[in-house]
């Protein structure tokens, strides 16, 4: 398994609610231990503190004007931002963030692909969501390999009361849904953090009990040759993805799953950005 690159700035990794002390020096191979064991692990202080507000003052300038979700799942107080990278370039070092995506590619491959990151911002009185695995929009009988992976960034701190992910640990192992009788775990985390889970995690939103919002994004990855929930390449224009770093345009989907899966005129899609991005 080819486990990538390992992080080389701060951070540390932990698992709720294990006694598992945080590696001091985080490594794609940590991360990726705790996946298989677990189906997440957080890893705190990815991002400065500073930043991370920052970062979500634009994404709730982004926000503004956009509807609540209309049913269950989305949420009738939780607010919902698509097509991120369509729309702003404050999270583009994050998608391809070192230790996050070698962790990904550990998993998914290394040609995996951006599937529909998301905004959410949770608002004071929502409901828990329901339970669900992200893997299931797809139609592929199990057991099978890992077909997605969930990043979830925090711009908030993560509370019990201000809606953490609801988590079953080891539930990545499991054909079926865990039973009433079994209690999640809450995946508390300080602003800055990234929580990294496997598609087949049974996992949802908590409630929002308090007076403020709670934001996180979900940047979901997918398995190279399966199609990404959201159409990446209608969404980013050419001009915004020549601009782009060159692994960020490969996964929202100027790429070739091997040995041509994703050509356009029998060419490779990085192509047409060579002097044709602005036609």
């Amino acid at each position: 398994m080819q486990l990538g690159r390992a992080l080389t700035r701060g951070g540390s990794v932990r698992c709720v609610p294990r006694t598992i002390d945080p590696v001091e020096a985080p490594s794609v191979d940590a991360v990726v231990r705790r996946l298989e064991h677990d189906g997440y692990a957080i890893v705190e202080g990815l991002l400065p503190r500073d930043r991370a507000l920052a970062t979500g003052i634009e994404l709730r300038r982004l926000l503004d004007g956009v509807p609540n979700g209309r049913n269950p799942f989305e949420g009738y107080h939780t607010r919902r931002l698509y097509a991120v990278f369509a729309k702003t370039r404050v999270l583009d070092d994050l998608a391809i963030h070192p230790l996050v995506l070698g962790a990904v590619e550990a998993v998914l491959g290394p040609h995996c692909q951006l599937s529909g990151p998301t905004g959410i911002e949770i608002g004071p009185g929502e409901d828990a969501q329901v339970l669900h695995r992200d893997e299931d929009i797809y139609p592929v009988p199990r057991p099978h390999p890992q077909l997605v992976m969930n990043v979830m960034w925090a711009f908030d701190d993560f509370t019990a009361a201000n809606g953490a992910t609801r988590l079953f640990p080891g539930s990545h192992l499991e054909l079926e849904r865990p039973g009433a009788d079994v209690t999640p775990v809450l995946a508390e985390m300080p602003a800055g953090s990234a929580m990294l889970y496997v598609g087949s995690l049974w996992h949802g939103g908590g409630a929002n009990r308090t007076d403020r919002s709670r934001l996180g994004v979900a940047i979901e990855y997918c398995a190279g040759w399966l199609r990404p929930q959201e159409t990446h390449l209608l969404a980013v224009t050419p001009a915004q993805a020549h601009a782009m770093p060159k692994r960020l345009r490969e996964l929202l989907g100027y790429s070739i799953y091997p040995p041509f899966v994703g050509y356009v005129d029998g060419r490779h899609p990085e192509r047409l950005l060579e002097g044709d991005h602005e036609r």
